[in-house]
């Protein structure tokens, strides 16, 4: 297995700065993070993260994306894109500018349901995706569903479901089981023999379940947090003991969002842990 990083979880490193320590510290590759963000005065995770490319200029930086990748050696197994598949324009951009890069796979999440309902939305998903696999055929990029709590596709079986009849040499999903264990988790074998050829990618991360306060009312409330890969709920062995069972030897990329430890350190004992983990 080959192991990345989501940029996602490197927000206080700029593009040159994480390519670098990433390539230091013995990476294979950087998965980047794509998306327009709003202007802030904060260095989170989500909002005013350095190590973003925007994707309005996504086509125009491809020449400076590819002069970084080629000084530090690091691969991009994926474009971390955030573009939902209703963006139709928007997601072809992002495809073209993956194909530019050399790049297999564009993430092309579905986005949360409406208020239609279950069935509604998912016919509407499928129709729109449809629409993406073809784009992903024309272009020669993959399109990815990632595993997600509140979405149409937090587990195996519910991807599985909404990409039936779907051609997998254009269409995949990204198991995360930081995502499953809040919700969609089912036993690891299972969960990558019901993907099968629409295993396409790898995210790693990990969750707690932790007790918040519960004001005026005599129950315990309970909700997700984010945890060190180490530490969470998450059982990371198991999950490479089934990988390594079906032979998989594909990019494994971390999106941690834990904050136990500063960002240099966590990185670097999140590759400590992955070694331990594939070498077993």
């Amino acid at each position: 297995m080959k192991l990345s990083v989501c940029t996602v979880s490197l927000p206080e490193w700029t593009p040159e700065e994480a390519a670098v320590e990433l390539a230091d510290q013995g990476w294979d590759g950087i998965e980047w993070r794509v998306v327009d963000q709003a202007p802030s005065s904060v260095t989170e995770f989500w909002q005013g993260n350095k190590c973003t490319w925007p994707s309005s200029t996504f086509e125009d930086d491809v020449p400076q994306v590819r002069e970084l990748i080629e000084k530090t050696g690091l691969v991009m197994p994926a474009i971390s894109g955030y573009a939902t598949c209703d963006k139709t324009e928007q997601v072809e951009r992002l495809m073209r500018a993956t194909a530019g890069l050399g790049v297999p796979q564009l993430r092309v999440p579905l986005g949360r349901p409406g208020p239609e309902g279950y069935e509604a939305a998912f016919r509407r998903h499928r129709a729109q995706y449809r629409d993406i696999a073809e784009l992903a055929r024309e272009h020669g990029v993959r399109a990815l569903i990632e595993l997600h709590h509140q979405s149409l596709a937090s587990s195996a079986s519910a991807a599985a479901r909404f990409l039936e009849g779907f051609d997998p040499a254009h269409v995949g999903v990204i198991h995360d089981i930081g995502n499953m264990v809040q919700e969609g988790y089912e036993y690891h074998p299972w969960s990558l023999e019901i993907l099968g050829d629409y295993l396409a990618h790898v995210h790693v991360k990990n969750a707690v379940l932790a007790e918040r306060p519960s004001a005026g009312a005599d129950r315990t409330e309970w909700a997700w947090q984010w945890a060190p890969m180490r530490h969470g709920a998450a059982d990371l062995p198991a999950l490479f003991e089934a990988l390594a069972g079906i032979g998989y030897d594909g990019w494994v990329s971390v999106e941690d969002f834990s904050t136990d430890v500063p960002q240099a350190e966590r990185v670097r004992d999140n590759l400590a842990y992955l070694r331990e983990l594939t070498c077993a």
